[in-house]
C-alpha cells in the first residue's frame, strides 16, 4: 500500500522544487505589493550601490535587497538598529532558496522619520541662506539688557540668572515665558521671540534643557527659524546638550552647548573686567611714565646743548682754546730752545775736540821749521843740523836738532 502511494507522489529537482515555492509566492497577491515595518540590522551598500540588509522583530527575520535605482531614490539611508517600513515584493532567491523582500521603498519611523524631517528642512533652510555665515552677527559686548525665551519652570531660566547674577550683575534680565516642548510650543515660542524683541533688548537667548529629538523637536519647527533668523537683535541658541543640534542652533547667531554657557558667552565676567582694567591702569601709568622720562631726557639734552652754544660758553671754549695754545707753543719753544742747546753744545764739543791746544794739553808738541814756519810732519823734512821752533801747551820755545 504504501510502495503505491510513494509511487504516485511527483519527483522534483531542487531547481523544479525551489521554482515551485517561488511561483507559489509571487502569484500570491498580498506577497506582490505590501508594507513591512520592523528594524533594520545587518545593513550593508555594495561597490554598485544595492543595499543589503535585514528585517526584523521580536519573533523573526527576512532578508531584504533593495536595488541602485530604488536606492538612488532614498533621502537618507538608513543604520542598522533604525525603526522602518518598507514596501516591496516578497520573491525567492532560487541559487540558495532564500525567502527574500525586494523593497522599492524605505521609509523611516519613530526618531528615524524625525531625523529624515530634520535634514529635509536643515537642506531647505539652508538653500535659502539662513544659515550663511555672512548673516551672522557679533554679539554686544557690554549689553545693558538681556532677553530670554524659555519655560519659567525648571532649571533653565534659574540657572541663567544665576550665572548672569555672578558674572555680570551690571545687566538686566528680560523673560519672555513659553513653553518649550509639544505641539503648542512653537506658536509660543515664535510669539516670546517677536514679543520680547519689541523691548529694548541689546542679545536674546532662546533656551531649554536637554531631552530626546522628541522633547527639543519645537526648535526644528520652520517657523521658529524663521523667527530667529528675523530678530532685530543677535541670538544665543541653547538648546539641550552639547551633543544636541536643532534647526535652533543653526540659525542662530552664536550656538551655545548648554544654558549655563550661553550666560557665560552673552555677558563678560566683571572680575575679569576688574582685573583687565587694573592691568590696563599698570600699562598705561608706565607708559605715562615712561613718555615723561623720555621728555624729562630730551629737555635736559636740549638744555645742555642751548648752555654749550650760548656765547658766554662759546667765549669760554675760545679762551680755553687760546689757553691750551699758548700752553702748546711754549712748550714747543722750550723744546726747541732745549734742541738748539743741545746742538750747539754738541758742536762745541766737537769743535773742542778738534782743537790743537787740546791735543798739546795731552803731551803733544807741533814741530815747526824756524825759518820757514812749516809743520814737520816728519824726520825726513830735516838734513843735519836745523832751527826748529817747538810749541807745546803752555808756550813755545826754540831748539837745535843734531846732524
Amino acid at each position: 500500500m504504501q510502495q503505491s502511494l510513494f509511487s504516485l507522489a511527483p519527483t522534483l529537482t531542487v531547481a523544479q522544487l525551489v521554482r515551485q515555492i517561488k511561483d507559489v509566492v509571487e502569484s500570491d497577491d498580498i506577497l506582490r505589493d505590501l508594507w513591512v515595518r520592523g528594524e533594520i540590522s545587518n545593513f550593508t551598500q555594495s561597490a554598485a550601490g544595492h543595499l543589503y540588509f535585514t528585517l526584523k522583530d521580536r519573533d523573526a527575520t527576512i532578508k531584504c535587497v533593495m536595488w541602485r535605482a530604488d536606492a538612488a531614490r532614498v533621502f537618507r539611508l538608513p543604520n542598522s538598529g533604525d525603526a522602518i517600513q518598507v514596501h516591496g515584493r516578497v520573491s525567492l532567491y532560487e541559487a540558495r532558496g532564500d525567502v527574500q523582500l525586494y523593497v522599492d521603498e524605505i521609509k523611516l519611523t519613530g526618531a528615524g522619520a524625525l531625523w529624515q524631517e530634520f535634514e529635509r528642512l536643515k537642506t531647505r533652510l539652508e538653500a535659502e541662506g539662513l544659515f550663511a555665515p555672512e548673516h551672522k552677527r557679533a554679539l554686544p559686548e557690554f549689553p545693558r539688557v538681556i532677553g530670554v525665551v524659555t519655560s519659567r519652570e525648571g532649571a533653565v531660566w534659574r540657572d541663567i540668572r544665576t550665572v548672569l547674577t555672578r558674572r555680570y550683575p551690571l545687566a538686566e534680565l528680560l523673560l519672555a515665558p513659553t513653553l518649550v516642548q509639544g505641539d503648542a510650543a512653537p506658536p509660543m515660542i515664535v510669539g516670546a521671540i517677536q514679543a520680547i524683541n519689541e523691548f529694548e533688548i541689546d542679545v536674546l537667548i532662546v533656551a531649554r534643557g536637554g531631552g530626546s529629538i522628541e522633547d527639543l523637536w519645537a526648535f526644528n519647527d520652520e517657523r521658529v527659524a524663521r523667527a530667529l533668523y528675523e530678530s532685530r537683535v543677535p541670538v544665543i541658541s541653547a538648546v539641550g546638550h552639547e551633543t544636541d543640534f536643532t534647526i535652533a542652533d543653526f540659525v542662530a547667531d552664536v550656538r551655545a552647548p548648554t544654558p549655563s554657557a550661553a550666560a557665560e558667552l552673552v555677558a563678560p565676567d566683571t572680575r575679569e573686567l576688574r582685573g583687565a582694567i587694573r592691568s590696563a591702569r599698570q600699562q598705561l601709568t608706565q607708559i605715562v611714565t615712561a613718555r615723561l622720562d623720555d621728555l624729562h631726557a630730551r629737555l635736559a639734552q636740549a638744555a645742555y646743548a642751548l648752555k654749550r652754544n650760548s656765547p658766554q660758553a662759546r667765549l669760554a671754549n675760545d679762551r680755553q682754546r687760546v689757553d691750551d695754545l699758548s700752553r702748546r707753543l711754549d712748550a714747543r719753544v722750550r723744546q726747541l730752545v732745549a734742541l738748539r742747546r743741545e746742538m750747539l753744545g754738541g758742536a762745541a764739543r766737537h769743535l773742542a775736540a778738534l782743537n790743537p791746544d787740546a791735543t798739546l794739553a795731552r803731551g803733544y808738541a807741533i814741530v815747526r821749521e824756524k825759518q820757514t814756519g812749516r809743520v814737520v810732519k816728519s824726520k825726513s823734512q830735516i838734513a843735519g843740523r836745523a832751527e826748529i821752533r817747538v810749541r807745546v801747551s803752555d808756550g813755545e820755545f826754540d831748539a837745535t836738532t843734531k846732524p
